[in-house]
């Protein structure tokens, strides 16, 4: 079956939580979280290595709205429930329909962190992945030497599947560094 094909829900909650696709319009809260948390994201993610414009990160979101409903990358945002406040972004990423298989990738405003929101959104995403999408394998990567991130997998009763060694740069010194690939199967 084409993946364009695949019908399911654009938004879903947790108990404190909306998490739903990105929509044209979302670039401006994107972005401010991205503003707030820029130097607690510099040691892990690539895109804080250079300055950040608010028109770019709408562009991203609508291109990330184009690839949701392509169902190429299934990139999702958080929401308080309460409040409408949006605190992250996550998504289901590198998907392969035929198995079907997909990555969590993660980032919280840093405003937000400390009080289980990641958590509990890595969670909804994964109850999701696998009571909606029939997914047999969920995987988080993350560098080793992201304790708060590994402790998200961890949490969740993911499975360290393997360490691989000097597999990648850190975005801000370029040093070595080994990634940890967490796995949850059905």
């Amino acid at each position: 079956m084409d993946p364009m094909l695949i019908e399911f829900p654009e938004e879903f909650t947790t108990e404190r939580l909306v998490i739903r696709m990105p929509k044209p319009g979302d670039g401006k809260v994107v972005y401010d979280a991205i503003k707030a948390s820029i130097n607690e994201f510099k040691p892990w993610l690539p895109f804080a290595q250079k300055e950040q414009f608010e028109q770019d990160v709408e562009l991203n979101i609508r291109s990330a709205h184009i690839s949701f409903l392509k169902r190429k990358d299934l990139r999702l945002l958080v929401f308080l429930k309460e409040t409408g406040e949006f605190i992250a972004s996550s998504g289901l990423h590198r998907i392969d329909w035929d198995v079907p298989k997909f990555e969590i990738g993660y980032w919280i405003d840093s405003r937000f962190s400390g009080k289980g929101y990641m958590t509990e959104a890595v969670k909804g995403i994964v109850d999701f992945a696998f009571g909606v999408l029939n997914a047999r394998r969920v995987e988080i990567r993350c560098d080793e030497k992201n304790s708060k991130s590994r402790a998200i997998p961890e949490k969740l009763g993911f499975t360290l599947e393997a360490i691989l060694k000097n597999d990648d740069l850190s975005p801000d010194t370029n040093e070595l560094r080994n990634t940890c690939i967490y796995a949850k199967i059905v």
